[in-house]
């Protein structure tokens, strides 16, 4: 394959992984949310009550699905993305950069690359995620499901590049 191909492939293969796993990982929480042992907001799926920050019922794993989201003009209005929840902030972000560390690593060869952006991300939200046990859930659902997204295009940019 040409320079300029090889270049041109793999660019379109990392937008690919950075911007497809994230309606993929929105998905996957959704569906994960709707869950029958999922229970209603605020409580873990033998029904006993969790705590919560203010915002995480409309966002957070557990939520119930007929619920109003919030207020987006209230002051204290939460919004959240696919990865976000009230307790970690910046979730996009992250899913974006671990996409890209991954499918990097996956296209250059460097599998061993995974296991550094798994640590990396796990030891940061740590403190996140002990301060509110009620996102771990999802923290792992969204985790999984962005992560294997870039897997699959890592390993499928690699065939391609391979031709």
């Amino acid at each position: 394959m040409e320079t300029w191909l090889t270049v041109l492939v793999g660019l379109a293969g990392l937008v690919l992984s950075a911007v497809g796993g994230w309606p993929l990982t929105a998905g996957v929480l959704r569906l994960a949310a709707k869950s029958p042992d999922s229970g209603p907001a605020g409580t873990a799926p033998d029904g006993t009550a969790l705590a919560t920050s203010p915002g995480a019922g409309a966002s957070g794993g557990g939520a119930d699905p007929g619920a109003a989201a919030p207020d987006a003009t209230a002051p204290d209005a939460t919004v959240s993305g696919p990865d976000d929840d009230a307790g970690l902030r910046g979730g996009t972000w992250i899913g974006i950069l671990e996409r890209l560390a991954i499918t990097g690593s996956l296209v250059a060869g460097y599998p061993a690359g995974i296991a550094f952006v798994i640590a990396v991300k796990g030891l940061g939200r740590y403190p996140e995620i002990r301060e509110h046990p009620s996102t771990s859930e999802r923290f792992v659902i969204g985790t999984f499901a962005s992560m294997l997204w870039a897997v699959l295009v890592g390993v499928a940019m690699r065939q391609v590049l391979e031709l």
